[in-house]
C-alpha cells in the first residue's frame, strides 16, 4: 500500500514544482546559463539559504531538469511507439520520429536544454537521475532499431575513407569504433545495429535542430511534409538493410 505523503512532503513537492516551473522560465528568456537561486528565492519570497534546502546549486538544479525533461520525452516516445502494433516496426519507427518532431516543436526549451549549449561549466554527472533518463529515451529508439533486425548493415556507401572493395577490412572496423559509446550503454547491442542506430538518430535528430533552432524558415514552407518525407526513405533504408 503506496503511504500518503505528509502535509510537509505535499509542501516540499509544490515548492520544488514551483522552482522548476521559474527555471524553465528563466531558461526560456535567456537560456541555462540565466538560472539563478537567489533570483528564483526573490520571486518565490524566499531567503537564498531557505531555497538551497532544496538544491544546493545551480547545477544540481539543472541536473534535475534535465532529468525531468528527459523522462518527459521518454514517455511521448514510448507512448508514440506502442501506438502501433510490434508487428509492424515501420510504423512504430514513423510514429516515434513524428513523435519527436512534434515534441520538439511544442517543447523548444526543453529541447534546447537537452541538446543545445550548456550552462557554462556545467556537466551532467555521470551517474544519477539524469542519466537513467537519457539511457531509456536513447533505449526507445535502440529497441526500433532492433526490431528491424539485429546485425544487419545499412545499404548505405560506406563512411569517407573506407571502400567495401579496396578496404574491407577498414569496413569491417569501423561500426565497433564509430559506435562505441552507444554499445557501453546497450552492451546487448552488435556493432552493426548499435552504429546503424546512432546514423539514424543523426539523420532524425539533425533535421529537427534545424527546425528548433529557425535554419528551415527560408529554405521550406512546409518543414512538416519536408521530415516525413525523409523519415519515410529512413524506414525504407532501415527495411533494405534488413533484407
Amino acid at each position: 500500500m503506496q503511504k500518503t505523503p505528509t502535509r510537509r512532503e505535499r509542501v516540499r513537492a509544490q515548492t520544488i514544482r514551483e522552482i522548476k516551473v521559474l527555471a524553465l522560465k528563466q531558461m526560456a528568456a535567456e537560456g541555462p546559463a540565466a538560472i539563478s537561486l537567489r533570483k528564483i528565492a526573490r520571486d518565490m519570497g524566499m531567503t537564498s539559504g531557505a531555497l538551497y534546502s532544496y538544491y544546493d546549486t545551480r547545477d544540481d538544479l539543472l541536473t534535475a531538469l534535465i532529468a525531468d525533461v528527459y523522462g518527459s520525452l521518454a514517455d511521448v516516445l514510448a507512448a508514440a511507439r506502442d501506438s502501433v502494433p510490434a508487428s509492424d516496426p515501420a510504423g512504430r519507427m514513423m510514429a516515434y520520429a513524428r513523435a519527436y518532431r512534434q515534441w520538439a516543436i511544442t517543447h523548444p526549451d526543453e529541447f534546447r536544454l537537452l541538446y543545445g549549449d550548456p550552462a557554462p561549466g556545467y556537466q551532467v554527472p555521470e551517474g544519477g537521475p539524469a542519466a537513467e533518463a537519457e539511457h531509456r529515451a536513447c533505449g526507445v529508439l535502440a529497441g526500433l532499431v532492433v526490431d528491424f533486425g539485429a546485425g544487419t548493415r545499412p545499404a548505405a556507401a560506406p563512411p569517407d575513407g573506407a571502400s567495401r572493395t579496396g578496404d574491407t577490412h577498414q569496413w569491417d572496423d569501423f561500426y565497433p569504433r564509430f559506435a562505441e559509446g552507444l554499445r557501453r550503454s546497450f552492451p546487448g547491442l552488435s556493432a552493426e545495429t548499435a552504429g546503424l542506430a546512432l546514423r539514424v538518430w543523426g539523420r532524425m535528430h539533425g533535421l529537427v535542430s534545424l527546425e528548433v533552432y529557425g535554419h528551415l524558415r527560408t529554405q521550406t514552407h512546409d518543414p512538416a511534409k519536408l521530415y516525413n518525407i525523409e523519415m519515410a526513405d529512413l524506414v525504407g533504408s532501415l527495411e533494405r538493410a534488413a533484407n
